[in-house]
């Protein structure tokens, strides 16, 4: 990555998650989760990090830990948009490469986090996201598992929750084994822009496939953006987005620090 401009990463931490409340502060290892979050940025060689919040109590909570924090407002539609805010609030030159990276992500691999703003610096597409091979045919017809789609360039074509691109022949014979020959991917939803194409694309309207499949990085693709899609060179774990998740992330911790 000799030679990569430098980066920012911007983390989005939004307090009131639905499915696990208060989730940027809970305990992961003694520390907030998004303590972890950030010290995996700071570990990718970000130039610096902040994290994008609309609670005093996330302010407070990292008050004592070295890590940057932006007030946001509390009636954001996205993270796309907390950031949006952070970029100007921050004075943010529209020409700074600006890494997304989920708030719930504590694992996430530096090289996967230097590889999505590479991906940016290497192509004149307006964004840049990573993605991984999908193993299994159980994965592939998982809505919950967004897949993407790309051309002979590396940009993306698509972004759905259904099995995509549909394998006709193989599929009409076997549904339980991924079509020979066939790369299929999972999208990884981590993002890089400059901060002046952020400030653009939370300004576009809403569009029909966006709201059909709830997958926001649609709104660019339907308004003529490019999407680099790079293969990650580290697998990301899956994020915490339920208390099973933070069990889980505990144990992997806990291995990870015998393992030391």
């Amino acid at each position: 990555m000799s030679g990569m401009p430098g980066f920012v990463v911007a983390i989005p931490a939004r307090y009131g998650s639905t499915r696990l409340p208060g989730k940027p502060l809970r305990p992961l290892g003694g520390l907030p989760l998004v303590v972890h979050v950030a010290r995996r940025a700071r570990a990718a060689g970000a130039v610096r990090v902040v994290v994008a919040t609309d609670d005093a109590r996330v302010l407070d909570a990292l008050a004592s830990s070295g890590v940057e924090v932006c007030m946001t407002r509390a009636d954001h539609a996205s993270g796309s948009d907390r950031l949006a805010e952070c970029a100007r609030k921050l004075g943010w030159a529209a020409d700074t490469v600006v890494v997304n990276l989920q708030g719930d992500e504590p694992f996430a691999p530096a090289a996967g986090i230097r590889a999505v703003a590479a991906a940016l610096a290497g192509d004149d597409a307006d964004m840049a996201t990573l993605a991984a091979p999908i193993e299994t045919a159980t994965q592939w017809f998982d809505p919950n598992c967004v897949k993407v789609v790309r051309d002979l360039a590396g940009r993306a074509l698509y972004f759905s929750r259904a099995p995509v691109p549909w394998a006709r022949d193989a599929l009409a014979h076997d549904r339980d084994a991924l079509p020979a020959g066939l790369q299929v991917l999972r999208h990884i939803g981590i993002y890089a822009y400059r901060a002046g194409f952020l400030q653009a694309f939370t300004r576009l309207a809403r569009t029909p496939l966006e709201q059909a499949e709830s997958l926001e990085q649609l709104r660019a693709l339907e308004h003529g953006h490019a999407i680099a899609v790079r293969i990650t060179p580290e697998p990301f774990p899956p994020g915490v987005d339920t208390a099973a998740d933070l069990a889980r992330a505990e144990r992997i911790l806990a291995a990870q620090a015998q393992a030391a």
